[in-house]
């Protein structure tokens, strides 16, 4: 008997259930994806990110890790955010934290947690930046939430400094980027005013222009003594 049995059962129910109330639905899925958002979200397998916003298969384009952190090295990431923009036509990307997030709690502790350290460095990053504010909270459980939430907005802000956001907003594609967090106990979000529609709302240091055509062309100079005597 198969291990996943469970699994392959559950699977099974779900899809007559689906095509006794929509019998077209999966054909018509199966022929295109056009969704309007761009969920980045927490590995957490409490926080399901189409259930919680309603909606549908096709609907919602997902990526998912430990913290929702967007790294500009993360190419898996970066890959996505790429794909959703310039082929689905996305016009929201939403990150979206959960308050009690393990990830950005292992991030707090000054303890070795293996390779995950490695990951969670970008965190500690955001903690450091907003030290002042974060030291001031004095109960544990409120200091987390609050750099949960601190996490989002630099989550949110590294996802405008892509070149593929930026080359978006350049050529005034509709695109948005917001922030939002997930309360676990109530299955509510809290929108954190997170908001970003064009390129002049970055600092000037990440605003990227368009670069020159030749910018990159390699020079290379030959030397006409290079082939005398071959």
């Amino acid at each position: 008997m198969s291990q996943l049995k469970k699994i392959y059962d559950n699977n099974i129910a779900w899809a007559k259930k689906i095509k006794a109330n929509r019998p077209d639905f999966f054909s018509n899925l199966s022929k295109q994806q056009s969704p309007e958002y761009l969920w980045i979200g927490c590995s957490d397998s409490r926080v399901v990110a189409e259930q919680l916003v309603g909606l549908q298969p096709g609907e919602l384009f997902v990526h998912r890790n430990i913290a929702n952190v967007v790294v500009p090295t993360d190419l898996n990431c970066l890959s996505v955010i790429q794909y959703a923009v310039e082929v689905l036509r996305v016009k929201h990307i939403i990150v979206c934290g959960h308050y009690g997030c393990g990830g950005v709690q292992a991030s707090m502790e000054a303890a070795e947690h293996g390779l995950i350290d490695n990951w969670l460095c970008h965190i500690k990053h955001v903690h450091q930046k907003n030290e002042e504010e974060l030291l001031k909270i004095s109960d544990k459980t409120e200091r987390l939430n609050r750099l949960c939430e601190l996490n989002v907005i630099e989550q949110a802000q590294n996802i405008c400094h892509t070149t593929v956001v930026q080359r978006a907003w350049r050529n005034n594609t509709e695109l948005s980027v917001h922030g939002c967090i997930y309360t676990l106990e109530t299955g509510l979000l809290k929108d954190l005013n997170v908001r970003y529609n064009e390129m002049n709302q970055m600092n000037d240091i990440y605003q990227l222009r368009k670069a020159k055509k030749d910018i990159y062309k390699p020079t290379i100079t030959i030397m006409k003594s290079d082939y005398e005597g071959r």
